[in-house]
């Protein structure tokens, strides 16, 4: 018992891992269809008097931190009924402006004090939105005509304290812009009203939809893009206009931008596209989220990482950190981007440098349970597959699954990924809560204890536990107290540590090869003997290979040669391309770095 007293008051690590560890909440959209699942999507993180506060899709709140490690939901005291989707929040400085996405005339919230959680109208109905057409009707658009909205807007108030507004979620239409005013409770357009940017999916390979840019939906049916989530950025006098693209359904879900020299442009496509990308790994999908900078001058990207598996848009949210160069490239740090980072207390200026070092341990591993469904093994566990999971037979306290290391290796950090399986569930109630405990063991016999959920109570689907110190042990056991839903189900019991050896050896990278369509590319290298992974990292820059894709070693073609098709550059850009491995040891030298 002193023990797990002690793991419980351990103070709180200065550690995360994508996804991020908040009570997400199940969704009440699809209740009548009896599809229950839990989501969070489109974030926006804004500091604010001290601390920082993140608005999400349909979340019916949100919530607070001191450090961006720990989030409290704050249950505010004025909320619409249908909820908030992708909303834009900003600060003037005195206060919080929340304005939900809306196809009318819809309000516009504000808050002193969001730590209470008292919500006060700042406009209580919107003017009409400048040539919009009622909705249903955007295929008669013609003209200075706009579709429906604001939808997915965003707030921005430049240095000079005048404020803009940009919007638009669609595969049609593009992004827009205009200055708008706040004066006694009326927010009023100014002008001009233009529209600045739109796909462009033949030059812009990333912008292409589907699974690595397929272009199409799974069955083969061509679609266009999506553009969404506006957000931007000034740093520097150059202004950073965000988007979202291709699709929030796929692993290319990413986020661009456009460089202009004023609030209303013009914008020019930024040559280093896309700037949030993370297509490989456990957490998949960037896109759709806003930069924020924290309270001690570091910049952060978030996004929408997808899960899919009870809905489309069953989705979570990531956090990573991000660096305006002096030469203006924007840069979001997505290698190793859901293992462990650390969360700078001071500036940084390497992001990078914010990897722990501490390499997955659990992937493959054998994994033993106290019972399991057919179609559920317990090895699903161990896939780094958000899609698939263990389920239990029941959800009774004291269900078990264990995992062996296969040898005695430190540990530093557990994650516990829950999937939602016939949940029932498609709202907060007092019995949403999760509670299990974690043991270690080096002979799978004698058993100590790990880690534990604590006071206050509350959901943790993806719950994140840095260890309070390293700890060596061959076994990690899950112990089942509660979950919220009906039925235990855990997609990932992700362990992180090192095995204690050395570090893998640098691929040699074979060849990379622009496809005839030069946004295609296909990268091969000489496989690593033992390697877990690879990163593929590449940029416009030899010395700066901002962009990467994880791919885990036996997900690459087989042979002495492992190989990944690269579909995500622009065409008439030029490139340049490097390969690491890791392992459970840690990350090898890069390989030569190659022209494409």
């Amino acid at each position: 018992m002193i023990a797990w007293l002690a793991l419980a008051a351990a103070a709180p690590g200065q550690t995360y891992a994508n996804p991020v560890d908040l009570d997400y909440r199940y969704n009440f959209e699809q209740i009548n269809e009896g599809v229950s699942y839990r989501t969070g999507a489109d974030p926006v993180i804004v500091p604010f008097k001290g601390a920082y506060y993140l608005f999400l899709t349909l979340a019916d709140g949100y919530w607070r931190s001191a450090d961006l490690v720990t989030w409290r939901f704050v249950t505010p005291s004025r909320w619409p009924a249908e909820g908030i989707v992708a909303p834009a929040v900003s600060s003037d400085g005195e206060r919080l402006l929340i304005m939900p996405s809306m196809t009318g005339q819809g309000a516009i919230y504000g808050t002193s004090d969001p730590a209470s959680g008292r919500i006060d109208y700042v406009v209580r109905r919107m003017p009409v939105l400048p040539g919009a057409v009622k909705s249903g009707f955007e295929d008669s658009i013609t003209g200075d005509q706009v579709p429906p909205g604001p939808w997915d807007p965003d707030l921005f108030r430049d240095d000079d304290k005048r404020w803009y507004l940009y919007w638009n979620s669609s595969n049609v239409f593009p992004i827009y812009g205009a200055p708008v005013r706040f004066a006694e409770g009326r927010m009023t357009y100014g002008s001009p009203r233009k529209a600045f940017i739109r796909l462009d999916p033949d030059r812009h390979g990333w912008e292409r939809f589907g699974q690595d840019h397929s272009g199409t939906l799974p069955d083969g049916t061509p679609i266009k893009p999506f553009m969404e989530g506006a957000w931007m950025t000034q740093v520097g006098g150059r202004y950073y206009l965000q988007y979202g693209a291709p699709g929030t359904e796929y692993n290319s879900y990413a986020t661009g931008t456009y460089v202009g020299a004023s609030a209303m442009g013009p914008f020019t496509y930024a040559p280093y596209n896309p700037v949030g990308y993370k297509p490989g790994g456990f957490a998949q999908g960037a896109g759709h989220g806003n930069t924020f900078q924290d309270l001690h001058g570091n910049w952060w990207n978030t996004g929408t990482p997808w899960i899919g598996y009870n809905w489309t848009f069953e989705r979570r949210i990531g956090l990573w950190p991000t660096v305006f160069d002096a030469d203006g490239q924007m840069r979001v740090s997505t290698r190793f981007g859901d293992f462990p980072q650390r969360v700078p207390t001071t500036r940084v200026t390497d992001p990078d440098s914010l990897f722990t070092g501490w390499m997955l341990l659990s992937y493959h591993k054998p994994m033993q349970a106290s019972g399991s469904v057919a179609g559920h093994p317990p090895s699903d566990a161990a896939d780094e597959n958000p899609r698939s999971f263990w389920l239990s037979p029941d959800a009774a306290p004291g269900a078990t699954l264990t995992i062996d290391l296969g040898a005695v290796k430190t540990l530093r950090a557990v994650q516990v990924n829950f999937a939602d399986y016939q949940a029932g569930r498609f709202g907060d109630a007092p019995d949403i809560y999760t509670e299990f405990r974690l043991e270690s063991s080096r002979d799978g016999r004698t058993w100590r204890p790990l880690a534990r959920t604590g006071q206050p109570r509350r959901d943790r689907p993806n719950a994140y536990f840095e260890l309070p110190r390293p700890t060596a042990a061959r076994f990690v056991r899950y112990v089942h107290v509660h979950i919220g839903g009906a039925h235990l189900a855990i997609s990932d019991l992700r362990v992180f540590g090192t095995a204690g050896g050395a570090a893998p050896a640098a691929p040699a990278l074979i060849a990379a090869t622009r496809a005839a369509d030069t946004r295609d590319a296909t990268i091969r290298w000489r496989r690593v003997p033992g390697a877990v992974g690879y990163n593929v990292r590449w940029g416009i820059r030899p010395d700066r290979l901002a962009l990467t894709y994880q791919v885990f070693a036996d997900r690459v073609a087989t042979g002495p040669a492992a190989t990944l098709p690269l579909r995500a550059l622009t065409k008439g850009q030029g490139y340049h391309v490097a390969v690491e491995a890791f392992d459970e040891n840690g990350v090898s030298p890069l390989s030569r770095v190659v022209a494409m």
